[in-house]
């Protein structure tokens, strides 16, 4: 099982470049950063209990673009993984988010991971001429879509009212093919991720996740999959040891646990911290 990290990168945090570095020269796998374009002042939506619940975060203010950030962080490594968790797709347009990280992978030499979700505030989705309620539809179409982009010389697409004529887009990735992280909790996400994409990647928020990864795997199965096209990872996981090894042993595919949403020194000490800890359970 990869180890990972995932952190809430902001204007006032540790940079993309600093954690970058440190996060490659402890070996971590990767770095998965969340997104956020704007965030209406109305604030109507609930915080999910699974995020934590309460109050807003001030930090969901000041996220920085997940694209851009990750794009610094793979000119100054070389064997990191870059991965969006999540890219809200359901608000972007999926020929540019196609773009955006065909070239992301292209440049990174093949480093980069694919995660969507549907999204979980309401209030964000009329700015971007969005119905909340169609988002499981909305993002499965565009991440059908966004394949065909990636893959055909010529890509068209019909379905789910989305159309887009023959075209041509090149660069493709550079691992083919893209893999597509998607995530997020429940039942239904679960199924959703078993039908059509490459990793289902919730956040630790069940009591048994190795239980959890099971009924994954085993409804990937019920979905006609060959069980080995699809992977279960841990997104946003505290730092336990107990879970690790429960997750491991479950067959998860990567761990990423949560950075403290902070400066250099502070981020860079939890670095260590759970590379201690990795060192130890995987000893």
């Amino acid at each position: 099982m990869r180890m990972s990290a995932f952190m809430f990168l902001t204007d006032e945090t540790i940079g993309p470049i600093d954690l970058a570095v440190g996060l490659e020269q402890r070996g971590f796998a990767g770095l998965w950063v969340p997104e956020h374009p704007h965030i209406p002042t109305k604030r109507e939506t609930p915080v999910p209990p699974a995020y934590g619940g309460g109050d807003l975060a001030t930090f969901y203010l000041r996220l920085l673009d997940p694209f851009v950030a990750l794009t610094a962080a793979a000119a100054v490594t070389t064997t990191l993984r870059l991965g969006t968790g999540i890219c809200l797709l359901a608000l972007r347009d999926p020929i540019v988010t196609a773009k955006e990280v065909a070239t992301l992978d292209h440049l990174s030499g093949g480093r980069f991971d694919f995660g969507v979700g549907y999204g979980w505030n309401a209030d964000e989705f009329p700015d971007h001429a969005q119905h909340f309620e169609d988002r499981h539809r909305v993002v499965r179409e565009k991440v059908a879509l966004m394949r065909r982009l990636w893959t055909d010389d010529e890509a068209s697409y019909s379905g789910g009212g989305m159309d887009m004529q023959p075209s041509w887009a090149w660069p493709k990735p550079a691992r083919a093919p893209m893999h597509v992280w998607l995530g997020g909790n429940g039942r239904y996400t679960m199924r959703e991720a078993a039908r059509w994409a490459d990793v289902w990647y919730p956040t630790p928020s069940a009591a048994d996740m190795a239980a959890e990864i099971a009924m994954f795997r085993s409804i990937v199965a019920e979905e006609g999959r060959d069980p080995a096209s699809a992977s279960a990872a841990i997104c946003a996981a505290p730092a336990d040891a107990g879970l690790m090894e429960s997750c491991a042993a479950a067959g998860a595919v990567e761990y990423s646990v949560a950075l403290p949403v902070a400066g250099r020194d502070e981020v860079l000490a939890a670095l260590d911290s759970v590379a201690a800890l990795r060192d130890r359970v995987f000893a």
